[in-house]
């Protein structure tokens, strides 16, 4: 990412869930009213005039001719994330550890979490971008700021002795193999029965983009933002991997999969690549 500015992705999520807060009460998946703050100008505006149907479904055929699936799978990512969260919270977890937390608003959008104890940690750039825009944050939050691929985690203080969630969303395709290493060896310290939540690009988007939809253009989009992809993941050899970590797969769902559980009456493609995984520290 750009070293003198938070990232645009992480804006884009952000429009996304401002978007789909705007949506009618009953027909939208979860409402995060922190979500313009983190926007400016067209966007803001944007998100707005997203109240009205009409012109939602404008900013949506507008949003899926530059990224095709983007909004899509970006919500329904974040509601699947949402409720294996809010199911291992349920069987006892007690702490949710956030890396890479970008404009992340879990911490203050979901009521479950509010009497849990919640890190966050991201790069600088953003962390700063999203302290200025947010304003104090709550006293059960905790914020430290790294990058993934220069510094480790050991440097801050944490407890592995609780069971405990970490959410680690829209990274790992930004890192070098051995800071996706080092992270899994620190997701592996925690007490058994604690839970990682990850994202992952499918390894050959990054070779044969060509394959799936959408990809060539938002390889293009994301190098011209200085964003560019560096790691992916072939599904299949994903338990093997996480195995040696201590960690059991278990779950693995595709844009395709998590877009048909959570929003089946949408048909646009797009983002097929994009993936999330649920696994636990056995």
């Amino acid at each position: 990412m750009k070293k003198s500015a938070a990232s645009k992705t992480a804006q884009y999520m952000a429009l996304y869930r401002a978007m789909e807060t705007a949506r009618p009460v009953n027909d939208r998946l979860f409402s995060d009213p922190y979500a313009p703050l983190f926007l400016n100008g067209g966007l803001k505006f944007a998100a707005r005039l997203s109240a009205f149907p009409s012109l939602h479904n404008l900013f949506r055929n507008i949003l899926q001719h530059y990224i095709p699936g983007g909004y899509s799978s970006g919500v329904a990512r974040t509601r699947y994330i949402d409720d294996v969260l809010e199911t291992a919270v349920k069987q006892g977890i007690q702490q949710v550890v956030i890396l890479g937390a970008g404009f992340d608003t879990r911490g203050l959008r979901l009521p479950f979490l509010q009497r849990l104890k919640v890190i966050e940690v991201d790069h600088p750039n953003t962390a700063h971008e999203k302290i200025t825009r947010l304003g104090k944050l709550p006293g059960n939050i905790t914020y430290y700021q790294i990058d993934f691929n220069t510094q480790t985690l050991d440097s801050f203080p944490f407890d592995f002795a609780i069971p405990t969630v970490i959410i680690w969303e829209g990274v790992t395709n930004y890192l070098q193999p051995a800071a996706i290493a080092q992270t899994f060896a620190f997701v592996s310290r925690f007490t058994a029965g604690s839970k990682v939540i990850f994202t992952y690009v499918h390894a050959a988007v990054l070779e044969t983009p060509q394959q799936f939809h959408g990809a060539e253009k938002l390889l293009k989009r994301l190098n011209n933002l200085e964003e560019r992809w560096t790691f992916g993941f072939v599904p299949e050899e994903l338990p093997a991997y996480l195995a040696a970590y201590h960690l059991k797969l278990q779950e693995d769902l595709g844009a395709v999969e998590y877009r048909q559980r959570y929003l089946p009456e949408r048909t646009e493609q797009g983002y097929e690549f994009y993936r999330v995984a649920v696994a636990e520290k056995v």
